[in-house]
């Protein structure tokens, strides 16, 4: 009887019908594939994973971050969303096997203005009893602009504790130059708006408010007066005097009236740090020299409450963690956490930006680059902000500094950044730019390298060996020397198919260096709106597979080892490629090839029996692999075909005889056991002709 070989060819192919993708692979799990000078590659089963975590995390884990301070300490910054129905978010840190909560915490006050002004001195004393006390380690933000003293207050503000019901902060102007109140007054006053019916000039009274006509007004507290509401940049009209302008609503007034905005109080957005202040100090507590040194009364400070978010933008500087959340709220600062410092919790960088949608540390030069940034608090989608070399708290360019901005030209808004190399990379919706640092005056050139390529979220690119690989809305992309290709896909219709479309946020691409695997994780329809399918892309031997497997978050080999990724089911952080099992449970490892036609003619073929050849270990290791063989027979390529099997198959098995006959027949090869690994070699089969059909 003649004999024959099961050669297969390498990668997995959806978009091909079982009969036509004969000698491939068309279904798959878990699986891998290895160079091989013979026939292109050879499948074997994925590498398994164990916890790096001993417990599981608060909640689901959105973003993943490795760094190593200067005292050797390797750490995993780990950035969750929302807990529950409490809407708090935690940020934290694993350090040796120690999980620390350094969550930004926050208050968001709404008090009358009751602010104090010395003639000549920027410093001011703003009393808030019901925040318990706010000490040196905390920032206000000012989110309605008060006017004192002849002063403008709006923005951020680092604060000086003074005691449990008042604090102190210094007027400063963009730049950080301190400003001198011009007569000592005391309480303040928040904007009033008065329209007119049937008009949509709305006049604005701020006391000394210091705009020019032309200038952008923001109103940060949405306001409704006259039947109009307020919200957003406005562009001031006209100066009626000092203390008086107006601007434009967007819609005609129903009638004459006057508000205040936010109902006459300031409000108040507190970042707390939770620095730890001594008992029985004066320095600090109260003015300066107010008691002597060592005595005073020691301020209690506010821990405030967590922040919510629903992602997080990570990266070290250094030894400094940084970190951006991204929760839809008015407030998205940069925060940074320095484990040597002793802070308990990440803090606000005050010079920062107050809202961002991301960011990224930039090189060759250390710069925070932001995007979906702000100058005046309300988010611009398309503005990238970055702060000067070295110093991330300045970001207002001056002529010498480094620090800048650039307003992306193209799209209705930038998706995601990343550092890539030699470059900085800018997705919008519908483009890609890229972030080339020149060096002054203009710092950084931007040039679209790609149209109609934009990208699907914002974590759906990453770079591997040079090159740089992205989802879009229905295609992959490469951006390499070469300039920006498409990637074809034979598992478009595994993906883009089956992709919820309503949680496309949740896409989360993945590197694995070790293998030249770069995966994106995808939410699939009907299934929770969760993380809970993958497919990959071998960027060496250019072939697909895909699979099952959820993970919310992920980084590549980094000083913590190999590739770590979240599961948002389990809440355990996962090491992968320490195992040959799911953390110590089996894995669902197979391929399905297409159907193999055995003969071409009308005739039946009988097959007897098969030979298996495989790896049934790692290289000097156990050979203790147990692996299930599937045959599926059928004469039509459309009937439901008639299984045999599965047979197991180890090391000892030199055939089996499945004995059947038909036209087409396809292989399900894959195990189930714990604690073995494989990889399909060269299996052959006795066959000969059986009939007429």
């Amino acid at each position: 009887m003649p004999h024959a070989s099961v050669k297969l060819r390498p990668g997995v192919d959806i978009t091909a019908t079982p009969a036509l993708n004969e000698a491939g692979i068309s279904a798959c799990n878990l699986v891998r594939f290895v160079f091989d000078p013979i026939v292109g590659a050879l499948s074997q089963k994925l590498g398994g994973w164990t916890k790096f975590y001993g417990s599981t995390t608060a909640s689901k884990a959105r973003s993943l971050w490795a760094w190593e301070d200067t005292n050797a300490n390797a750490r995993l910054a780990v950035g969750m969303e929302n807990i529950g129905v409490t809407g708090q978010a935690q940020l934290a840190v694993v350090t040796s096997g120690i999980l620390s909560d350094i969550t930004p915490r926050s208050i968001t006050d709404n008090v009358t203005p009751n602010f104090t002004t010395v003639s000549g001195s920027p410093t001011i004393t703003v009393v808030d009893a019901t925040t318990g006390g706010i000490t040196s380690f905390d920032t206000v933000y000012i989110e309605t602009h008060v006017s004192v003293g002849g002063l403008i207050l709006f923005g951020l503000y680092p604060t000086t504790g003074s005691g449990a019901t008042s604090y102190t902060i210094n007027a400063q102007d963009i730049f950080g130059n301190l400003l001198p109140a011009l007569s000592s007054t005391s309480p303040g006053v928040v904007a009033a708006f008065t329209t007119t019916n049937a008009i949509n000039l709305v006049s604005v009274a701020l006391t000394a408010h210091g705009f020019l006509a032309g200038d952008t007004y923001p109103i940060l507290v949405s306001t409704t007066v006259g039947g109009v509401t307020l919200f957003g940049n406005y562009v001031i009209q006209t100066i009626v005097d000092a203390n008086h302008f107006t601007i434009n609503s967007q819609a005609l007034a129903t009638s004459s009236t006057t508000a205040s905005i936010n109902s006459g109080n300031v409000r108040f957005v507190y970042s707390i740090g939770i620095g730890a202040i001594p008992a029985s100090t004066g320095y600090g507590v109260g003015g300066y020299g107010d008691g002597g040194y060592g005595t005073g009364t020691a301020v209690v400070p506010n821990t405030g409450t967590p922040i919510s978010a629903t992602d997080w933008s990570l990266d070290n500087w250094g030894q400094v963690l940084i970190s951006n959340p991204v929760n839809g709220t008015l407030l998205q600062p940069i925060y940074q956490w320095d484990a040597l410092s002793g802070q308990p919790i990440a803090t606000i960088i005050p010079a920062g930006p107050p809202l961002n949608d991301g960011m990224f540390v930039a090189m060759p030069q250390r710069q925070i680059v932001a995007w979906g940034s702000t100058f005046t608090g309300i988010q611009d989608p398309l503005l990238i902000r970055w702060c000067d070399v070295n110093d991330y708290n300045s970001w207002i360019a001056t002529p010498t500094n480094q620090a800048g901005s650039y307003r992306v030209p193209k799209g209705s808004k930038i998706v995601g950044c990343v550092q890539g190399p030699q470059q900085g990379l800018v997705w919008t919706d519908v483009n890609v730019y890229s972030m080339q640092y020149i060096g002054p005056p203009f710092v950084y050139s931007f040039n679209e390298v790609g149209a109609s390529c934009g990208m699907i979220s914002r974590k759906a690119a990453a770079t591997l060996n040079g090159s740089t690989y992205w989802m879009g809305a229905s295609q992959f992309f490469l951006l390499s020397g070469d300039g920006v290709s498409p990637i074809p896909c034979p598992l478009w219709d595994v993906i883009f198919q089956d992709l919820d479309t309503t949680r496309t946020d949740r896409i989360r691409v993945a590197v694995n260096a070790r293998f030249g695997e770069i995966s994106w994780f995808y939410p699939s329809k009907n299934d929770g709106g969760e993380v809970n399918s993958y497919v990959k892309y071998n960027v060496f031997l250019q072939q697909w597979d895909y699979g099952t497997m959820s993970r919310s978050a992920w980084i590549d080999q980094s000083v913590l080892g190999p590739p770590i990724g979240a599961d948002p089911e389990s809440l355990y952080l996962y090491q992968h490629e320490t195992s040959t099992d799911a953390d110590g449970q089996p894995m669902d490892s197979f391929i399905q090839t297409g159907y193999y036609a055995m003969s071409e003619a009308d005739v039946k073929t009988f097959v007897d029996q098969v030979w298996p050849d495989m790896k049934w270990g790692y290289y000097g290791g156990a050979q203790n692999a147990t692996v299930n063989l599937t045959f599926n027979v059928a004469d039509y390529a459309g009937q439901t075909p008639t299984t045999f099997g599965p047979y197991p198959l180890t090391q000892s098995t030199t055939f089996i005889s499945p004995r059947f006959r038909g036209r087409l027949v396809s292989l399900k090869i894959g195990s189930s056991d714990t604690g073995s690994f494989w990889r399909i070699g060269n299996i052959r089969y006795r066959l000969q002709q059986d009939g007429k059909f």
